[in-house]
């Protein structure tokens, strides 16, 4: 098994480290335009090969799209930050050219992986991607829900004194501070509501504190988080090629799910061999509905503005 990941950058070093780590895959090709930034971090890797007892082969790029062919998974972490005085719509066309350009040299090598997109902002990209390349939706995975609820789990853990695997929990929603929906009416301790554990006003603190994670170790680190999120992506990519049929929170394209079509957000869904093999719909209470609709609505203005910038 063969994955290619695009980015040799913080996250996407660390979501190829993982993979080869685990063996999750045989090959691992990371891609990047700096010349010598992928070859060194793949040569460096590799030399852990005897120290780790990894078997798994790294290999590293400078735009050589041909060495990513046949690729069964293929993860873009590709993109720029936010830049002072920049708009929105000036980082989504910035971005937005940027990934688009990525999976279609992508999908020449080969045509029948699956993407998984990581580049920000993620709903939009994904979307970006999927609508761009014209692929079947099981096969264009955002990972942002995957990373909000490693985050909740966390902080649930950290609320309750327990380890994180103990706890069980998931964000669905945009992947962003103010689209984010912590499901907390469905978390639980080894089985048992959160509830019973922990006060109502302590839940919600644990909510908010998971929706901001990722601004708060931006304002620790000076820079945005890389190993959560390249490890996120790393469990998306096993629950596929392992066929694991894991039920993890992703963007996916949705087509009156929710009530809602034409948007990529996340929802529960079931990742197997083909991809999303399920949507998973959750009963949601009239409060929880709301919010999901809120969180629709802000990631639908970024679709917009892709199809304003007729990049869709």
């Amino acid at each position: 098994m063969k994955v290619t990941v695009v980015g040799a950058g913080n996250v996407g070093a660390t979501c190829a480290n993982v993979l080869a780590f685990k063996e999750i895959a045989d090959e691992v090709v990371m891609l990047d335009i700096k010349e010598g930034v992928s070859e060194g971090k793949a040569m460096d890797m590799m030399q852990t090969a005897q120290l780790l007892s990894m078997d798994t082969r790294i290999i590293g790029c400078t735009n050589d799209y041909a060495k990513t062919a046949n690729s069964d998974v293929v993860v873009i972490t590709s993109g720029i930050p936010r830049k002072p005085g920049m708009t929105r719509e000036e980082l989504l066309g910035v971005n937005a050219g940027i990934v688009k350009g990525v999976a279609e040299n992508i999908l020449k090598y080969s045509p029948n992986t699956i993407i998984v997109c990581i580049s920000n902002p993620m709903d939009t990209m994904t979307y970006l991607a999927l609508k761009s390349l014209g692929l079947p939706k099981n096969r264009v995975i955002g990972m942002g829900g995957a990373l909000d609820s490693s985050r909740f789990k966390y902080f649930l853990s950290q609320a309750i004194g327990c380890h994180s695997s103990e706890v069980e929990g998931f964000v669905i929603g945009g992947h962003g501070d103010t689209t984010m929906i912590p499901m907390t009416r469905f978390a639980t301790y080894k089985g048992l509501p959160v509830s019973n554990f922990l006060s109502a006003e302590k839940i919600e603190e644990v909510a908010k504190s998971t929706m901001v994670g990722g601004a708060t170790l931006t304002g620790l680190l000076g820079t945005s988080a890389w190993y959560a999120p390249g490890a996120a992506g790393a469990a998306v990519v096993e629950a596929i090629l392992h066929d694991q049929k894991k039920m993890i929170p992703c963007s996916v394209l949705l087509e009156g799910e929710y009530g809602q079509n034409d948007i990529c957000i996340g929802v529960p869904v079931i990742l197997g061999k083909n991809g999303v093999e399920k949507i998973v719909e959750l009963p949601l209470n009239d409060e929880e509905k709301a919010k999901f609709e809120a969180s629709a609505k802000s990631v639908q203005g970024n679709i917009n503005t892709l199809k304003e910038l007729k990049l869709v």
